[in-house]
């Protein structure tokens, strides 16, 4: 979907929430009128939950605003709709996948007589399964954080679910699915510019039992997310998405023994198993309207900037979506649990990534995904020098190795009521009150989910 098709669809939500609330006032529900009005803004509501889990429309200052994107200068109706929000206390109205026609009139009306039920005393919407409501009087901030995070791993299951299906239709049609890996890209996007943090941290949690998918989609999130710090929007930053999410399509044609050896491969094994890059562009250029950029990133991912790795080719020079690529499949590689591997902490991570001053990796990058990642990503559970533990809450680019954390334990493990948040990067003056980092910790053997804390 284009910047411009999305903002005429939220503008059409808006507009069509509003021409609802409003005929909710001319019409009874079961009227033709209001029947179709909900018709109409149950069309719109599908039109944009097609590839993403959840569409929020709010209120933020003056402007009406529509999965993040303000609204231009609203029209009439728009202005009434506003008014009305504000007058009922209503800033925030998510509405997630399987909504029903049924839900959404019920919720229109509840809407509709809000300003009633306020003024007698009853400060509270009915609960709606599909439909969640932010209220500026009645609802705190950590629900609606909990409701994004929610929508947010519904989204990365779902992605993981349709890499399975993009893989398995390479495999047996010998042409990935196009048109799901765009709708993936698409919400995965996103969801990115909503909150990055949390959808970035979320690739280092999952179970790793289907290595194969939940890479495909770590090592796109993670492309993405260099890209937009780099600068790169909107078409061009999807292409490169979708181009690290086909980036290994190619083992669809590696025997599966050799896929899932537990051990170290052969020599003779792991001739076959570099071939994935040349099928991978094979099978990419024979995909039609598969973006360029794609099968030459399965071409060159497992190349080195300075020219060795494979396949045996002279490169004067790597593309930027193929380094930002190779930065994210080394780095998730390396960070997940498998059968024949442990899963490295990141510091031991990026250490290895700039060990070779530059042989394998553009440094510059490799710095910039440092200050994107941080040597203890957001999420990350750790020990502090005090003894107590802490969570990652934000990376500090001028210096990753001190972040700020969320003390969640005293030193002698016990729950700290508060959860002081602590800038470490302020401590770091040498002296005794340097308070810092000593280990990375595993976040299940503490009970944390680190996802409600971002």
């Amino acid at each position: 979907m284009s910047d411009v098709n999305a903002l005429a669809l939220y503008e059409d939500l808006a507009r069509r929430f509003a021409t609802a609330l409003r005929g909710n006032q001319l019409y009874a529900s079961d009227h033709p009128i209001q029947q179709r009005n909900i018709d109409q803004l149950l069309d719109t509501i599908a039109r944009l939950l097609d590839g993403r889990p959840s569409i929020v429309l709010g209120v933020v200052g003056d402007k009406l605003v529509v999965a993040d994107t303000p609204l231009p200068r609203a029209a009439a109706n728009l202005t009434e709709l506003l008014r009305r929000l504000r007058t009922s206390g209503i800033e925030r109205i998510g509405i997630d996948r399987g909504v029903t026609r049924e839900e959404l009139t019920e919720f229109i009306g509840a809407v509709a007589t809000l300003t009633q039920h306020r003024d007698a005393g009853t400060d509270a919407l009915p609960a709606f399964p599909h439909i969640s409501v932010g209220r500026i009087a009645a609802e705190t901030e950590a629900t609606g954080i909990t409701q994004d995070i929610v929508a947010i791993k519904r989204l990365y299951d779902d992605a993981a679910r349709s890499a399975e299906d993009i893989y398995e239709s390479a495999r047996v049609d010998g042409r990935p699915e196009l048109a799901v890996a765009r709708k993936t890209v698409e919400g995965l996007a996103e969801m990115a510019a909503q909150n990055r943090t949390a959808l970035v941290a979320l690739t280092a949690m999952k179970n790793y039992d289907n290595y194969t998918f939940t890479h495909m989609v770590n090592v796109s999130i993670l492309t993405m997310a260099q890209a937009r710090a780099l600068g790169l929007e909107g078409p061009q930053l999807r292409e490169f998405g979708l181009s690290a999410l086909m980036h290994d399509i190619g083992k669809v044609r590696t025997p599966i023994e050799i896929l899932q050896k537990p051990d170290r491969l052969t020599d003779d094994e792991f001739t076959i198993m570099k071939r994935h890059v040349v099928d991978g562009a094979e099978i990419l250029r024979q995909t039609p309207e598969m973006p360029i950029m794609a099968p030459s990133v399965a071409f060159e991912h497992h190349l080195r900037i300075d020219g060795t790795g494979y396949p045996d080719v002279t490169r004067t020079s790597l593309n930027l979506a193929t380094m930002l690529t190779s930065i994210a499949d080394v780095y998730d590689a390396m960070r997940s649990q498998r059968a024949y591997q442990k899963a490295f902490p990141t510091d031991r991570i990026l250490a290895v990534m700039t060990r070779n001053d530059g042989s394998q990796f553009d440094q510059n990058l490799v710095r910039r995904f440092v200050q994107l990642i941080g040597i203890y990503p957001p999420g990350t559970v750790v020990r502090l020098s005090t003894k107590e533990v802490a969570i990652v809450l934000q990376v500090h680019a001028p210096d990753p190795h001190r972040p700020l954390v969320q003390v969640l334990r005293d030193a002698e493990g016990h729950p700290i009521p508060t959860q002081p948040t602590r800038p470490l990067w302020e401590t770091a003056d040498g002296d005794d009150d340097d308070i810092h980092i000593i280990e990375p910790l595993d976040a299940e053997d503490y009970d944390i989910d680190p996802l409600a804390y971002l």
